[in-house]
């Protein structure tokens, strides 16, 4: 506790809820990993990743992602998200993404929960921006 008598630790939700928001601003201002992206197109591409993981696997949707080269920002933001929440270990790779294909089964449950508890977050953020694809777009 601080002198003042508040307690100043965060909850985890807090820390989600941090760094979604600094996401959602990177991508609105085009910073960072969102250098020449629409933030719309990423907005949407979160707004559809939750659905992807849950129909196909962590390790499908964000190789979907890459593939597609839809939202960048996004793959390289939650990548971030996730090696703050679960550390690389020593000589593991530090593309999620390869972490997912060359880690256990362990990692995989561990990554695949924080990063859907962490999208609630970004979503709701994207939304409140703006930054969310119209229906049918």
């Amino acid at each position: 506790m601080t002198r003042t008598g508040h307690d100043t630790r965060k909850t985890l939700d807090q820390l989600r809820a941090k760094h979604a928001w600094d996401v959602v601003q990177r991508a609105k201002q085009k910073e960072g990993y969102h250098q020449g992206q629409d933030p719309k197109k990423f907005g949407g591409q979160a707004k559809r990743l939750p659905t992807r993981i849950l129909a196909a696997g962590l390790g499908q949707a964000l190789a979907f992602l890459k593939a597609k080269d839809y939202a960048p920002g996004l793959l390289a933001e939650l990548t971030n998200w996730v090696d703050l929440r679960i550390s690389p270990k020593v000589g593991e790779p530090q593309d999620l993404l390869e972490r997912i294909v060359k880690g256990d089964s362990d990692f995989l449950r561990r990554a695949t929960d924080e990063v859907l508890a962490y999208m609630v977050w970004l979503n709701r953020f994207a939304e409140a921006e703006g930054m969310t694809e119209g229906e049918g777009e």
